[in-house]
């Protein structure tokens, strides 16, 4: 956090320095006020109470300008430090690895952006707002009320002994509840948040009664925690203004003896009944911020893990940013790759080589590794043993930019953004033209529905694509994907909301207007590879064959049987 404090030097001792000029203003009332009613009210001297009166409005006003300059300090820390705080995390979760990402959950990399930066900036406020002004005070008042009188000063002690006895039982049992309260909020908002994204689901099958349940019960214990914490802050204010009390009659009662005696004046002793009220509110503030600081702490460790953490993948060392045209686009040597710790390979022992300009097939049953193969290729991944290279350097020594602009890829996820469909179509490059948006369109089958959309291309993509189909989300992904002029085009089963007769159509533009760049696609579709140049077929993590159509239909009995799963014999014969 030292990073973040030196970035607002000048707010974090303005804002304290002010603050504590401010609580030096407030020790002076009470003693203005017992002057006031010993030397003016008592005798009847107006000049001399007119005279007070303009001292505590000069406090007060001075008071309030030292105030205003300490918020401000603390707004601007506190919105400087979050918003640091926030782009910091923002910039290293974009520099992790799918599997970094995966390690944390994006549920949980969303919380620390979101919640743990706000409990930190709640924490930065309170630094220069209160932490230097409560302990202040109670010493202030704790030393004003021992001038004023040493044996009445005893009541004072024994009051904040007190207290601190009370915030120390309520706060002991209540913080370690704080972390259970966090732990079922997250429960209950991992609820709503699979309730919401599955809703046809659940409707589909019956199970909104199933998921009511679920919810009140994760509810029920959120709200068993809270009841609890709140039964015991409840406490805190009626015993400490007991105490409080029960000290402000002692020093009225005892101080009424000593003005009978004439040992106190009238306007000391309400000076002592100011002071106690100073302390006791103090530490009760100070508690609240001790709560806070606690919160704090706890998400710091949190934003630290990420902060801290070292992507599993960096292009630091590397070098190369342009292509080797004269090379394979594509080579795989003996890769092998595991996700996580997992024992098995996902992919094991892989050696296969694509040409420039060629279009490759991969098909194979679910969960061969169709789609982390081609996730290796981008480098989302990084490969355990072996090699790929991409025209004729290792994926590793490209930097990302580099290699993700000679490789596009349209995954099995359509992902589209809120925004204009122009905009959503710029991600895959920032400089295309009208002309170059057309001839995407064009290829990918989406030109006849954009144009049919209200405003074209400048018409608004809802959140989560509600307004667009799955197969009219699919084709602009694939448009998206074809701008920039890639060298590579990977299709990840990204057909599977189309028709057959669109599909045929997209499949024929990528031939014709694709002719000189390579292009993979994975599909479990027979249809949409058996025109490709070559089909590499997969089978638990490894290349079971590689070649044409019809080769494979006659040699391999993976492909054999998948032909079979889908086709007629005359579909399967037919070019």
């Amino acid at each position: 956090m030292k990073k973040y404090f030196n970035l607002y030097k000048k707010q974090f001792v303005l804002g304290p320095a002010f603050k504590l000029a401010e609580a030096i203003l407030e020790l002076f009332v009470p003693i203005t006020v017992a002057s006031m009613i010993d030397k003016g009210i008592a005798v009847g001297d107006t000049a001399y109470i007119f005279k007070m009166g303009i001292v505590l409005f000069l406090l007060a006003l001075f008071g309030v300008l030292f105030a205003i300059v300490c918020q401000y300090s603390a707004a601007v820390a506190q919105q400087g430090v979050g918003t640091h705080l926030r782009n910091d995390i923002f910039d290293k979760i974009n520099l992790m690895s799918r599997e970094d990402i995966d390690t944390f959950t994006s549920a949980s990399l969303t919380t620390r952006i979101t919640n743990d930066v706000t409990q930190i900036q709640s924490a930065v406020a309170m630094l220069i707002r209160l932490v230097f002004r409560s302990p202040f005070l109670i010493v202030g008042s704790l030393i004003a009320a021992v001038g004023l009188d040493a044996k009445m000063s005893i009541i004072f002690f024994v009051s904040a002994l007190l207290v601190s006895v009370i915030l120390y039982y309520i706060l002991s049992r209540s913080l370690p509840l704080y972390s259970q309260i966090q732990r079922k909020l997250d429960r209950a908002a991992s609820i709503v948040k699979d309730s919401l994204s599955g809703v046809r689901v659940i409707r589909a099958f019956s199970r909104t009664q199933y998921e009511k349940d679920k919810f009140e019960k994760a509810n029920e214990e959120l709200t068993e925690r809270s009841v609890k914490v709140g039964r015991l802050s409840a406490l805190l204010n009626p015993l400490t203004f007991a105490v409080m009390n029960t000290a402000i009659v002692l020093i009225l009662y005892f101080g009424g003896i000593k003005v009978n005696t004439g040992k106190l004046t009238q306007g000391e002793v309400l000076a002592f009944t100011n002071y106690m009220t100073q302390i006791l509110l103090s530490i009760i503030v100070f508690s609240n911020v001790i709560v806070i600081f606690t919160k704090a702490g706890a998400s710091y460790q949190r934003i630290k893990e990420v902060l801290d953490f070292e992507p599993s993948m960096t292009d630091d060392n590397a070098q190369f940013t342009q292509a080797d045209e004269t090379k394979p686009a594509v080579e795989f040597k003996s890769v092998c790759y595991s996700y996580g710790e997992a024992d098995e390979n996902v992919l094991t022992d892989v050696d296969f080589s694509i040409n420039k300009g060629e279009t490759v097939g991969i098909i194979g049953g679910t969960g061969s590794g169709k789609t982390t193969l081609v996730s290796l290729i981008m480098r989302f991944y990084d490969v355990d043993s072996g090699e790929i290279d991409v025209f004729g350097h290792d994926v590793r020594d490209y930097k990302f930019s580099a290699l993700r602009s000679i490789a596009h890829i349209v995954p099995q996820e359509n992902r589209l953004f809120s925004g204009s469909v122009r905009k959503n179509l710029l991600y895959g490059d920032q400089n295309a033209t009208d002309e170059d948006i057309e001839r995407a369109l064009r290829i990918s089958q989406t030109e006849e529905f954009v144009k049919k959309l209200p405003n074209g291309l400048d018409t608004e993509i809802n959140e989560n694509s509600k307004n667009l189909s799955g197969g009219q989300r699919q084709r602009l992904c694939i448009a998206r994907a074809l701008l920039g002029n890639p060298k590579i085009v990977i299709f990840d089963d990204s057909s599977s909301a189309l028709d057959f007769a669109t599909d045929s159509k997209l499949r024929k533009a990528i031939h014709d207007e694709l002719s000189d760049t390579t292009v993979i696609i994975v599909s479990q579709r027979v249809n949409t590879v058996k025109s490709c140049d070559r089909i590499i077929v997969m089978n638990e993590g490894g290349i079971s064959a590689i070649g044409t159509h019809s080769e494979l239909y006659k040699t391999n009995e993976v492909y054999n049987e998948i032909c079979l799963s889908q086709l007629s014999e005359r579909e399967v014969n037919a070019q």
